[in-house]
């Protein structure tokens, strides 16, 4: 592979984070961000391929590279020098020496490294196409580019709407918020803000960070001021290079009402990393949230990017590391555990439920509260059905007035005159409810012998309607 030619021992770095936030002393939190920038047009190299063929020169001077740029700024100078002194070892008996694909190379140097640090958030890349324009320092931007480079930011977390994918309202008016990454808050307050103002109008939020790997600090101080009455403590960053802490409390102001009195869920997963385990944790610990899910990635170290121009290589170093105002520590390499450990896919109808319930809790009309025990048990029923047999279901088939009951495949069926017809999913051996008519259930009334003689419409406003059998069924 051809080199940059570069009189210096090691390769160019430059600080970089996507969103700028190392500028002002807050470096973002995202796993990822910092591996994706734009490589140059038409660079198609693969693993194995003969442009990916690298020389023994080549491997020594990343390696020299990595290793002077973590001595100098990962968070932990004594957990890099053990870091150095491993490669370095390594080095020594030549457990490079076999390895000539860059890709290959620079997966191995990463997972030699984490041997030492067990740190996630640290990582190389090859990455054949940057340039040094795609790392060029702010202080040497001119207008033009610094304002295409926002441009660009802008525009990408536009796509995928500053990371608010879904906003809903579910069943017994419970706010559901599938949050997919921590955005800053300069761009993307303006989508937080109309999120956090639906929420407001609910009676539980749920929000969903199961697929949420990280992002800015800036956007965990936004979303997190609308469950607090006053400004909190959330956080603190120590920050190496500058060596200086960074503290993060919630806003004095926000816009639209607040929801400090709101039941506030959150749902985790092990893919949950870094700043989504930042509002989490915080959340937490200030005992404001309920967590439901997994435990989390177990990312805690804000990052910085340094890019080898001449290497053609990107080192991902974490620079700092969080400080939790009531803990004195964080989750780096642990996790944040839930309160309610459930597997990633039942978390949301897990928490559905314990959220319906809570609110049922504060409720003291009865008719209300009711409404919300019919959504909490069809929510259950719909996880858990009952049991059927099929004697008593064949039992069951046969119309009723403009009601018609039928058994196909072994599976009770619902149809009402021309209109569609509905599976009827079992909450007990005579009460069936419908996922799709989620206010309407059917139950059958047998006389004294056991045979069935009519079937009556459930309504969840407490309304009933009776239909007789019809003669001869």
């Amino acid at each position: 592979m051809r080199r940059d030619n570069d009189k210096s021992r090691t390769g160019r770095a430059w600080g970089y984070t996507r969103d700028r936030l190392v500028r002002a002393g807050a470096a973002i939190l995202a796993m990822v961000l910092i591996f994706f920038l734009p490589l140059t047009a038409g660079a198609q190299v693969t693993p194995g391929s003969e442009e990916a063929k690298v020389d023994a020169a080549w491997k020594a001077e990343v390696i020299d590279s990595v290793l002077e740029t973590l001595d100098k700024n990962y968070v932990f100078p004594d957990v890099a020098e053990k870091m150095v002194k491993h490669i370095r070892e390594k080095q020594k008996a030549k457990a490079y020496k076999d390895i000539d694909d860059a890709f290959e190379f620079s997966e191995q140097l990463t997972n030699d490294l984490r041997e030492i640090c067990k740190d996630r958030h640290l990582g190389i890349r090859f990455m054949p196409g940057i340039t040094e324009a795609d790392f060029k320092p702010d202080s040497l931007l001119s207008d033009e580019e610094r304002k295409q480079q926002e441009d660009e930011r802008i525009r990408d977390m536009r796509f995928e709407n500053f990371g608010f994918y879904k906003l809903e309202r579910l069943e017994g008016n419970v706010g559901y918020l599938d949050l997919r990454g921590f955005n800053p808050a300069e761009y993307a307050g303006a989508t937080a803000v109309a999120a956090m103002n639906f929420l407001s109008n609910s009676d539980a939020v749920i929000i969903d960070l199961r697929e949420n790997g990280g992002g800015s600090p800036s956007m965990i101080q936004l979303i997190s001021s609308y469950f607090f009455d006053e400004p909190t403590h959330l956080n603190n960053f120590y920050y190496r290079p500058a060596d200086s802490i960074q503290q993060f409390w919630s806003q004095a102001y926000v816009q639209g009402p607040r929801m400090t009195d709101l039941p506030l869920y959150i749902l985790t997963s092990s893919y949950t990393f870094s700043a989504a385990e930042e509002f989490t944790y915080n959340m937490k610990n200030l005992e404001r949230a309920t967590i439901v899910g997994e435990t989390t990635g177990g990312g805690a170290h804000p990052v910085d990017g340094f890019g080898f121009v001449n290497l053609k290589t990107m080192l991902r170093v974490p620079i700092g590391r969080a400080v939790n105002p009531i803990t004195g520590t964080n989750w780096e390499g642990t996790g944040i555990d839930p309160h309610i450990a459930v597997s990633k896919d039942e978390a949301l109808d897990r928490t559905h439920v314990e959220a319906l319930k809570k609110i049922r809790e504060g409720v003291d009309e009865e008719n209300v509260k009711a409404r919300y025990t019919w959504v909490i048990e069809t929510k259950e029923t719909l996880d858990n059905p009952a049991t059927v047999s099929i004697d008593l279901m064949k039992k069951y088939a046969g119309a009723y007035g403009p009601r018609m009951v039928t058994l196909e495949d072994g599976e009770l069926y619902y149809q009402r005159e021309d209109r569609p017809k509905y599976k009827m999913i079992p909450m007990s051996d005579d009460t069936f409810i419908f996922a799709d008519i989620p206010y309407f259930r059917l139950q059958f009334v047998a006389d004294e012998t056991g045979k069935i003689t009519e079937v009556i419409g459930l309504y969840d406003n407490g309304r009933t309607d009776l239909s007789p059998r019809n003669p001869g069924q």
